[in-house]
């Protein structure tokens, strides 16, 4: 009889430790990402500043070919990234994998070129799946501003949640922050 109570006891305790450590790794999983491309350095210095501001994982969308200046030029008809922006079609390749199914919400950084988000952030998004899981975009511009590369995004992102976005070129700690809590709420 003993043995009987001691092995319901110990029931009676292990069961819910089990029960405690499995809601634990479910909130682990209700994490934010900050996804960013950056082909200069301006819009990786935002994904980082957002990512300490809200406590998130950081995660590069690297290209398998390196944007070179002369990629880079947007007065050359010729140059790469123009030619990517003209083919509604092109897809970049991605060098990493990268595996947003462990967070809730993603925060993508990307910059603005011709209007839109760069190619290979595209890449990413058509790469995903995007149940359950909430949207915001961010960018940095040399001008342009947002303008509706978020929403774009979305008509990739399937079955995506999208919370909004807006160009963060010039910006303050404190004022990401309060927009992205906005957003979240």
């Amino acid at each position: 009889m003993k043995k009987f109570i001691s092995v319901i006891l110990f029931i009676g305790c292990v069961v819910p430790l089990l029960f405690a450590q499995q809601s634990n790794e479910e909130s682990v999983s209700k994490e934010i990402a900050v996804v960013y491309f950056s082909a200069t350095g301006t819009t990786e210095k935002l994904a980082k500043s957002v990512a300490e501001t809200v406590g998130a994982d950081l995660i590069e969308i690297e290209p398998v070919h390196k944007y070179t200046s002369a990629d880079l030029n947007w007065h050359d008809k010729k140059s790469l990234t123009t030619i990517e922006c003209n083919d509604p079609k092109c897809r970049p390749e991605i060098k990493n994998s990268i595996d947003i199914s462990s967070y809730n919400t993603v925060i993508l950084c990307y910059p603005i070129w011709w209007a839109y988000a760069p190619k290979i952030v595209y890449t990413f998004v058509e790469s995903q799946n995007w149940k359950d899981k909430a949207l915001i975009t961010l960018c940095t511009s040399g001008g342009s501003g947002l303008g509706r590369s978020g929403s774009d995004l979305t008509k990739y992102a399937k079955d995506v949640n999208f919370k909004g976005g807006k160009d963060f070129t010039r910006y303050s700690s404190s004022d990401l922050k309060k927009y992205i809590d906005g957003l979240l709420k």
